[in-house]
């Protein structure tokens, strides 16, 4: 057997990345270089950092703390005990305790705090045991590094017991006592003989948590049809419903392959400038109103919101379109509510074509094609 045959080849997949590291810890070493903020997915830019702490101003007692993807929680530390962020801490769970990365410290905690609704006295903020020790940290490494094998397997065994949902991700707790099984089913599942087989397979107890295929998409992440990274593996940890409705409002076409993610879902990116097309068409009239001329008849073809532009064509002449400021086809609006009907629409789409003529030092604009009479 050649000598490169005969070591087993290590892989070069950082497991620890989705925890906020950009390499793996090392047993035996300080470790306190090994966080950058920018290998964190869902980071925290501390602004207040920088900013002079007032004489007499009592310090936060709480730090946020960070385990794999977007797993997050607060606890509370002692006097005794310094953390700074990237520290390596062992926390209280149920049961034993857990490792994680302090993702946020001093007083932009409070601030989160207060976003999440949470008192910073409250008794229901866990503890933190201390500063991972050696021990702690090996035992830790040997945890992740079971992760992707139990996740294989269990889908084996899932797959064998003829149940119809996948299991795409595990999460060990840092003293390998526990282990969170994350998966995704259409359907309600009965795993109660799963938990019995997993249990007995790897020797721990297990948790079921069921995900949607959003979440799913942000744990495998991925590059986007825009060619940045998924928002949702990147910093969205809140997510909301996406209708068609958000597509239609801004014009869209409804094609299923375009405007899907990953997931199979609406993108999560439909939502962001919604808000700003809804406010913007609270000056747009109805597109159900027919514009009404003694040439004919218009139906409504498309609009240009930010432009406020919209396309009408004659209904004998459908090919025929015209783009018409929104402020006349509201004025032909008003004018067919009084009874009137302007000649044609041609005469109302060239709103640009404007003569500036000055009086006495103002500047007033014809519009020749408005009827003012």
């Amino acid at each position: 057997m050649e000598e490169n045959e005969s070591k087993p080849v290590k892989s070069a997949v950082n497991p620890f990345l989705s925890r906020g590291f950009c390499e793996p810890p090392q047993p035996g070493q300080k470790n306190d270089r090994i966080f950058r903020h920018s290998c964190s997915k869902l980071d925290t830019f501390d602004w207040l950092g920088k900013v002079p702490i007032p004489s007499g101003h009592i310090p936060i007692d709480v730090v946020e703390v960070r385990f794999k993807n977007s797993r997050k929680d607060f606890y509370r530390f002692t006097p005794d005990i310094t953390l700074q962020t990237g520290d390596i801490v062992a926390v209280e769970a149920s049961p034993g305790h857990d490792i994680g990365i302090v993702s946020l410290a001093g007083d932009l905690v409070r601030f989160q705090l207060k976003a999440r609704g949470i008192d910073p006295a409250s008794d229901e903020i866990r503890k933190i045991y201390r500063k991972a020790r050696l021990t702690d940290v090996e035992k830790w490494i040997s945890a992740v590094e079971l992760e992707r094998i139990s996740m294989f397997k269990s889908r084996e065994i899932a797959e064998r017991l003829g149940l119809s949902m996948k299991i795409n991700d595990v999460e060990y707790q840092g003293d390998q006592t526990k282990a969170i099984f994350y998966y995704t089913a259409d359907d309600r599942v009965d795993f109660r003989e799963l938990i019995k087989v997993l249990a007995d397979e790897f020797k721990v107890r297990i948790e079921m948590r069921q995900i949607g295929a959003r979440q799913e998409a942000s744990r495998l992440g991925g590059i986007g049809s825009c060619g940045r990274e998924l928002c949702c593996a990147t910093w969205i940890n809140q997510f909301h419903s996406v209708t068609t409705q958000a597509a239609r409002v801004q014009q869209l076409s409804l094609n299923p392959q375009k405007l899907a993610g990953q997931c199979g879902k609406l993108k999560c990116c439909l939502n962001y400038e919604y808000e700003i097309y809804l406010d913007a068409l609270k000056d747009f009239p109805s597109t159900e109103t027919v514009l009404k001329t003694k040439k004919g008849d218009a139906l409504h073809q498309k609009t240009d919101i930010f432009k406020k532009l919209m396309w009408y064509s004659y209904t004998n002449d459908p090919h025929n379109q015209m783009a018409i400021p929104v402020d006349n086809v509201i004025r032909i609006i008003e004018q067919n509510a009084n009874g009137k009907l302007p000649p044609k629409l041609e005469d109302f789409s060239n709103i640009t074509e404007q003569k500036s003529t000055f009086d006495n030092g103002n500047i007033q604009d014809e519009m020749s094609y408005l009827d003012h009479s």
